[in-house]
């Protein structure tokens, strides 16, 4: 058993007996590449993203974890990758290109920092140049909280789509704020749909 596993099955437990978790819609993750977008509300999203679902799914992460040596090994052996925050950090975006390219599964979290309301805000254009750039299908993800011992939490993953083919505007910098906003939109619906 990989290290990644052996900590998903742990993941899975904690969510199963503390948190009464249901997954809902797993069969909807594709073969090939893939870009989970998920609404982020809580430290404990990436692990619950990546618990519900049998591929692995890799994560960019603040560069400073990898300053930590024992917290360093770990996320690194998870697949997990360092992103400077607060720049448009292009290493972390041509690992994360490289990923998808190779029909690997990206976690994102559009917005970038966790939701102070736990509302859905407005996307950085990260999650989606990766989607564009790399062809790779978006899997809108909502994560339905909160966090609390012994109470619900549901993590629905929605509908795979190919946002090239909807994407519109006149020139880049549109195409790439039309695309956020569909990603937005995705997670939001399945929000409304499960609420």
């Amino acid at each position: 058993m990989t290290l990644y596993r052996f900590f998903r099955a742990i993941f899975r437990f904690i969510f199963a007996v503390f948190y009464r978790w249901n997954v809902v819609g797993r069969e909807n993750i594709p073969d090939g590449g893939v870009v989970l977008c998920c609404n982020h509300i809580s430290n404990w999203d990436p692990m619950l993203l990546g618990s519900g679902i049998e591929r692995q799914v890799h994560f960019m992460a603040k560069e400073e974890l990898f300053k930590i040596p024992v917290v360093s090994q770990l996320v690194t052996a998870f697949g997990t990758f360092p992103i400077k925050r607060g720049t448009g950090d292009r290493r972390a975006i041509r690992r994360a290109l490289e990923l998808a390219k190779d029909n690997r599964v990206l976690g994102i979290f559009p917005e970038g920092t966790r939701s102070k309301t736990g509302e859905p805000g407005k996307a950085l254009p990260g999650a989606a140049l990766i989607a564009l750039k790399s062809g790779a299908q978006v899997v809108p993800v909502y994560i339905k909280g909160p966090y609390k011992i012994f109470r619900p939490i549901t993590i629905i993953y929605g509908q795979p789509f190919d946002l090239n083919e909807r994407v519109m505007g006149k020139n880049n910098a549109e195409r790439l704020d039309n695309a956020a906003d569909i990603i937005m939109q995705e997670i939001k619906c399945l929000k409304q749909i499960h609420n």
